[in-house]
């Protein structure tokens, strides 16, 4: 049957198995939000508009991030479609799938500098798996699936689909398909390579396995934990893969780099083995990588090629579908004992110096765990808060840690809280998010109010650009340059504006009080801890240095 462009494109989406999508309507993009309409209308489909462009991106990505699903976003031509930018950037570089189908101007005011006309395709290329520009409604339905085998195959990735206005009003003959599936991995090891990996480990005294987020992309953690636990092997992660392996587990060291652990960062430094799965060597996590991990052998086992010696030499590699590998890993390895290795890795513990009752970010974090419970997604911003997230939440499975981790983006958490909730609606979600970065896409409050989502929003509130701070006190003489937030907002006031609960508090005890109100009162909420602008995150490597080097306070420097 014939039908309009743009109704070719949500039928995709429904074939794709698509029930949500993210996004903010304009001129270049109206066609196909007038179509929308009746799907909306008969609630075959949910339309989430966001505040901005940034928000849907960012919502979209973590959709995708806590259900393992391709998160869809929609945007108009020119600003609208450049406003989405920094969330495809992001999703880019922490491997999320994502379509973004973009409106473009008619094809007859292409190339006239015509309004609101931008190469949306050609920008993006760099921050995309794929971006296509269609210019014949005879390839839409086509590229359109295309784009979603592009974004769940191998490493996973966003896509973006840029189509002109003319093409969504034309008809087409459509004819429905099956979802398309992801293309099969391509395989380069054999028999051999596993075999030899497993020796390697079963000769090894002091294994470490190094895991990232493409093993909660391969839905591998079960296997992951697997593998640790027959090897007796402990394990370090990335900011990616936290929740791989639940971290009260007594074989999981927690984040590796440069706010690791001490334990977490010497036994990297000193493991006679080191197994690397789903990562790909971040500087964050190296530090100077002429002195990482320098008296080990180290194996990768990755997806991408691209990845094998890109930032580290390695000693041997494994590039293909990582659930075989440790399938046949697993079958091949010996249950093991490295009891002497365990416990000279616990030598290197220093334990916490935190005065429990203190309002520190250690008993801030701690209590909202306490409070909101293991089975609690936790989206973060990016700056001091998300690594006070990451040390101390103890994430205990996989797509529950949603944070920007390669582009490092401020704003992202809100965002991806919206998303989080709208896949996973029986679910606790929560925001953690510093003063900072809460700025950048507080806006983002009205999606929340007007979809009814009961997110908390917990604002660590020190009234600084926390992060940079710290560098400019440790690193640049104290010289604070711009990082200073005049104390202008009055948040409890402002939450309440947007429909949500504000309340300021400073103390544990009222804390706690708040959360348990928040938690069980159905609706979002915005709690702001106030805390000193000199609470910093420690332990640090500074940049430069081995991940041996540890900072564990200012007085270290």
């Amino acid at each position: 049957m014939k039908i309009s462009g743009s109704k070719i494109i949500i039928e995709c989406l429904r074939e794709q198995g698509v029930d949500t999508v993210f996004g903010y309507p304009g001129g270049g993009i109206m066609p196909l939000y007038n179509t929308l309409y009746d799907y909306l209308e008969r609630g075959e489909i949910k339309h989430i508009l966001t505040s901005h462009e940034q928000g849907a991106t960012h919502a979209a990505d973590g959709y995708a991030r806590s259900t393992g699903k391709v998160g869809v976003v929609f945007a108009t031509s020119g600003p609208g479609a450049t406003n989405t930018v920094t969330g495809i950037a992001t999703a880019y570089m922490d491997s999320v799938p994502m379509v973004v189908i973009t409106g473009q101007v008619p094809r007859s005011l292409i190339g006239k500098d015509s309004f609101q006309e931008v190469d949306i395709a050609g920008v993006t290329i760099p921050v995309t798996k794929h971006s296509f520009f269609v210019d014949d409604i005879g390839e839409l339905a086509a590229t359109i699936r295309e784009a979603f085998r592009i974004a769940k195959s191998g490493r996973q990735g966003p896509v973006l689909v840029d189509v002109p206005k003319d093409l969504m009003g034309m008809e087409y003959e459509y004819e429905k398909q099956p979802e398309v599936e992801a293309d099969p991995i391509e395989n380069k090891f054999d028999e051999n390579d596993i075999r030899a990996l497993a020796e390697k480990i079963n000769q090894a005294k002091k294994p470490v396995i190094y895991a990232g987020g493409g093993v909660i992309s391969a839905n591998a953690s079960h296997k992951l934990v697997a593998l640790a636990e027959k090897a007796e092997i402990p394990v370090v992660s990335t900011l990616m893969n936290l929740g791989a392996i639940p971290r009260k587990h007594r074989l999981s060291l927690g984040m590796v780099g440069m706010h690791g652990g001490r334990e977490t960062n010497l036994a990297v430094d000193n493991c006679d083995l080191l197994i690397a799965i789903g990562a790909r060597f971040s500087d964050r996590v190296t530090g100077d990588t002429s002195r990482f991990a320098n008296d080990s052998v180290i194996v990768h086992i990755d997806i991408d090629s691209s990845e094998i010696d890109k930032n580290v030499s390695v000693d041997g590699s494994l590039v293909g579908d990582m659930n075989k590998i440790l399938d046949g890993v697993l079958e091949l390895v010996e249950e093991n004992e490295h009891t002497e290795w365990l416990a000279e890795i616990d030598s290197f513990r220093k334990p916490s110096d935190t005065d429990p009752q203190a309002f520190e970010p250690e008993n801030i974090i701690g209590t909202i765990h306490d409070v909101f419970g293991d089975d609690t997604i936790v989206a973060t911003d990016v700056g001091q808060h998300q690594m006070w997230t990451a040390q101390y939440w103890p994430y205990s499975a996989p797509r529950k840690s949603l944070t920007s981790g390669g582009l490092g983006t401020m704003g992202y958490g809100l965002g991806a809280a919206i998303g989080a909730q709208m896949g996973n609606p029986g679910k606790r979600v929560i925001h953690i998010t510093g003063d900072g970065s809460f700025r950048m896409n507080m806006n983002e409050m009205a999606t929340v109010s007007a979809q009814q989502l009961p997110i908390t929003i917990i604002l660590l509130k020190n009234n600084v650009l926390g992060m940079v701070r710290q560098w400019q006190k440790l690193f640049f003489d104290k010289r604070f340059s711009a990082t200073d937030l005049p104390d202008v907002i009055d948040y409890e006031t402002l939450a309440k504006a947007f429909g949500l609960g504000g309340v300021e508090v400073n103390n544990l005890k009222d804390f706690k009080q708040e959360l348990e109100k928040a938690r069980d009162g159905g609706k979002a909420n915005l709690i702001i801890c106030d805390i000193s602008s000199n609470e910093d995150v420690f332990p640090m490597v500074p940049p430069g240095n081995a991940i041996s080097e540890i900072v564990m306070s200012p007085s270290d420097l």
